[in-house]
C-alpha cells in the first residue's frame, strides 16, 4: 500500500516548502478554429532578479489569475535570497520583502492582483531559533505586514478580490502540540505557541479560534467571505496517528463549523468555491486509507476512488466540479480524475504512462496536471510531463502545442489554468535549471504573436526581462484598504 498517514503529512507540507517539480499542459479552448501553426505560445519567465531559477508550481496554491497575472518565486545572485515576482503583459513587478527579510513566499493571487503569502522579517524566534515570518499582503509589489496575535510567526494563505486575507498566526499561549501541528499543517516553521486561524479585514486581524484544540489555520476565503481550513478538535493523541484529531472547518456568520471526517481522525482542506463547497482529503476509519471529499448542502460526501484505497481532491470549480487523483485497483498507481454530478471519471494518462495527477481546472472544464512513471506519492515521480484534458479527452501532451524554445527549455510541470486557458507550469533548461513557464493560447482573445507561427525571434521572448523599480518596503497593514465597502455575509 503506497499511501499512508505519514505520506499525507508530507504531501500537505509540500505546498509550503516546494520550489520545483510540477507539470502542465495546454491546448485549444473548446470550439476554437485553428488558424496558426501552434495552439499556444510559450513564455519563459526567466530569472528577472538575476538568479539561476524561478518556480511557480505548488499544489493547492493559485499563481495565475483570470486577468493573466502570473506570480512566481525567483532567486537572486545572493545566497539564500528568494522573492516573489508578478508578471503581466511582459512586465515584471517585484514583490518586496518586509524590512530585513531575505526570503518570501507567495501563496495566492486574486483577480484584483492582490497577493497573499509570508516574508522573513530578519529576526529569529528566541524559543525555536527559526526565522520569524509574517503574513503579508502585497498590492502593486508593496508589502503590508498583517502582524500576529502576539507570537513570533504568521502566514497569509488566501486572499479574495475584496482584499480579505486568511491564514494562521501565533499567539503567546504555550502549546504542547505546537510540534504536532507543524507536522500536519502547511505552516512552514515550527513555533512554540498556539497558532490560530485568522481573517484580516479592513486592517484588523480577527482570531477565528479553533474547533476545541489549541491550533488551527485558515487556507481559503471566497468572495462571500466564507473561510475554510483545518483545526485540532482536542489535545488527546490518537492511537492510530499519534496526533490529536484534525478536522476541516468552514467559518461563516462568525462561527467555525466542524465538517468532521469520513471516519478517521485526520482531514485536510484543499479548496473552497464561491458556492461555499469545501474539498479535501479525509482518513477513513482506522486511519490506514484516505479518500477525497466535498462538503456541500451541509453534508460531507465521500468521492470514493477509482477502485483503490486512496485519493485526493485538489481543485474545485464554482460549478462544483472536482479534480484530483485516485488509486486504481491494487493501489499501486493512481490516475487523475474529474468528479461531476456524483460520478468520478478516470482521465487516463499520456501514452503508456501508468500514473497521472490533476492539479488545476478552469470554468471551461479544462484540466491540467502531470503524467509520469508513478514513482512519486502525488506528483507521479521525476520522469513526468504535463497534460491537458478537455472535451472528454484524451489527454494531450503540451510539447506538441507550442514552438520549441531556442534556449532549450522543456516543459515538464503543470499546476494552474485560468478561465482564459492560460497555463502556468515549469520548464527545465539543458543545464538542469528550472524556470517558470507560461503557455498562452493562440486565439482571438490573445495577441497573435509570432511565436504562434514559430518565429525564432518571438521564441526568445524572455531574453530581456524588465523589472519595475522596487517600492519602499514594509508598508503598514492599514495602508491597504479593503476593496469591498460592504461586510460579507460571513459576518
Amino acid at each position: 500500500m503506497k499511501s499512508t498517514t505519514s505520506a499525507w503529512i508530507l504531501a500537505l507540507m509540500f505546498c509550503a516548502i516546494l520550489t520545483s517539480s510540477f507539470q502542465l499542459v495546454a491546448q485549444s479552448p473548446a470550439g476554437q478554429t485553428p488558424t496558426s501553426t501552434y495552439r499556444y505560445r510559450a513564455v519563459d519567465m526567466g530569472t528577472p532578479l538575476g538568479g539561476s531559477k524561478s518556480t511557480g508550481c505548488v499544489p493547492d496554491c493559485r499563481y495565475v489569475n483570470n486577468q493573466g497575472t502570473v506570480v512566481f518565486n525567483t532567486n537572486t545572485p545572493v545566497s539564500n535570497q528568494s522573492f516573489g515576482v508578478e508578471w503581466q503583459n511582459g512586465r515584471f513587478t517585484t514583490l518586496n520583502p518586509l524590512p530585513g527579510g531575505s526570503y518570501e513566499f507567495p501563496y495566492w493571487t486574486s483577480d484584483t492582483n492582490l497577493v497573499a503569502g509570508y516574508s522573513y522579517n530578519g529576526a529569529l524566534d528566541p524559543a525555536t531559533g527559526s526565522p520569524e515570518i509574517r503574513a503579508v499582503l502585497w498590492d502593486g509589489g508593496i508589502p503590508a505586514n498583517l502582524g500576529t496575535f502576539g507570537g513570533s510567526a504568521s502566514l497569509a494563505w488566501g486572499v479574495n478580490d475584496s482584499g480579505q486575507v486568511v491564514g494562521g498566526a501565533a499567539n503567546t499561549t504555550p502549546d504542547a502540540l505546537a510540534g504536532d501541528f507543524y507536522n500536519v499543517d502547511p505552516f512552514p516553521y515550527q513555533v512554540s505557541t498556539e497558532i490560530h486561524a485568522f481573517l484580516w479585514d479592513r486592517g484588523e486581524l480577527h482570531d477565528l479560534q479553533t474547533l476545541g484544540g489549541p491550533d488551527s489555520v485558515a487556507q481559503y476565503v471566497n468572495e462571500s467571505g466564507q473561510v475554510a481550513g483545518i483545526s485540532f478538535t482536542n489535545s488527546t493523541p490518537n492511537a492510530t496517528t499519534g496526533l490529536s484529531t484534525l478536522d476541516p472547518f468552514l467559518w461563516e456568520y462568525g462561527q467555525m463549523k466542524d465538517l468532521h471526517s469520513l471516519g478517521g481522525t485526520m482531514g485536510f482542506v484543499s479548496g473552497l468555491n464561491n458556492q461555499g463547497h469545501v474539498i479535501g482529503t479525509s482518513n477513513l476509519a482506522g486511519d490506514a486509507t484516505s479518500h477525497p471529499f466535498v462538503w456541500q448542502e451541509n453534508r460531507l460526501i465521500d468521492l470514493q476512488t477509482l477502485g483503490g484505497d486512496n485519493g485526493s481532491a485538489i481543485w474545485i470549480s464554482d460549478a462544483g466540479a472536482v479534480a484530483g487523483w485516485a488509486d486504481l485497483s491494487g493501489s499501486e498507481v493512481h490516475h487523475a480524475f474529474i468528479w461531476t454530478n456524483g460520478e468520478m471519471k478516470d482521465l487516463g494518462t499520456i501514452g503508456t504512462d501508468p500514473c497521472s495527477t490533476a492539479y488545476g481546472m478552469n470554468a471551461r472544464g479544462q484540466v491540467v496536471g502531470n503524467s509520469g512513471d508513478g514513482s512519486g506519492i502525488e506528483s507521479c515521480g521525476p520522469k513526468i510531463h504535463g497534460f491537458l484534458w478537455e472535451n472528454g479527452g484524451p489527454m494531450v501532451d503540451p510539447d506538441t502545442l507550442f514552438a520549441p524554445l531556442a534556449n532549450g527549455l522543456q516543459y515538464f510541470g503543470a499546476c494552474c489554468i485560468n478561465n482564459s486557458g492560460e497555463i502556468l507550469g515549469s520548464g527545465k533548461l539543458p543545464n538542469g535549471d528550472i524556470h517558470a513557464l507560461v503557455l498562452i493560447p493562440c486565439d482571438a482573445n490573445h495577441e497573435d504573436a509570432p511565436a504562434c507561427h514559430a518565429s525564432p525571434t518571438d521564441v526568445e521572448i524572455a531574453a530581456a526581462p524588465r523589472t519595475t523599480p522596487q517600492a519602499a518596503p514594509g508598508a503598514a497593514a492599514s495602508g491597504i484598504i479593503n476593496r469591498n465597502p460592504h461586510k460579507p455575509h460571513s459576518w
